[in-house]
């Protein structure tokens, strides 16, 4: 069974940088796209940066600039970092995978959330 394991949120101050690691554990065959989505109180969940196995990234406008998308491959594990965070920015950060037990056997994964709260 494949999980995902998130770390590195937490309380910083408007402007200040958090930096987020997702782990993926297990019997892994192959993964494809990782990315964070977050959601705030109130809101619906939203992308915030995928990236592809070949390192192509994608973000929200609202992060351009600021948010960092990152993967290490022989560690299974994808990274966000934060820089000029803002209030805003306030929300449940989660980790999402597309990962393989087997060949051809895709599931899409989810972590169990990590809260970022940025104080004004």
């Amino acid at each position: 069974q494949v999980q995902l394991v998130e770390s590195g949120g937490g309380l910083v101050q408007a402007g200040g940088s958090l930096r987020l690691s997702c782990a993926a554990s297990g019997s892994i065959f192959r993964i494809n796209r990782m990315g964070w989505y977050r959601q705030a109180p109130g809101k619906q969940r939203e992308l915030v940066a995928v990236i592809t196995s070949g390192g192509t990234t994608n973000y929200a406008d609202s992060v351009k600039g600021r948010f960092t998308i990152s993967r290490d491959n022989a560690k299974n594990t994808v990274y966000l970092q934060m820089n000029s965070l803002k209030p805003e920015d306030t929300a449940v950060y989660y980790c999402n995978a597309v990962v393989a037990a087997s060949p051809g056997s895709y599931l899409e994964l989810w972590g169990q959330g990590t809260l970022v709260t940025v104080s004004s």
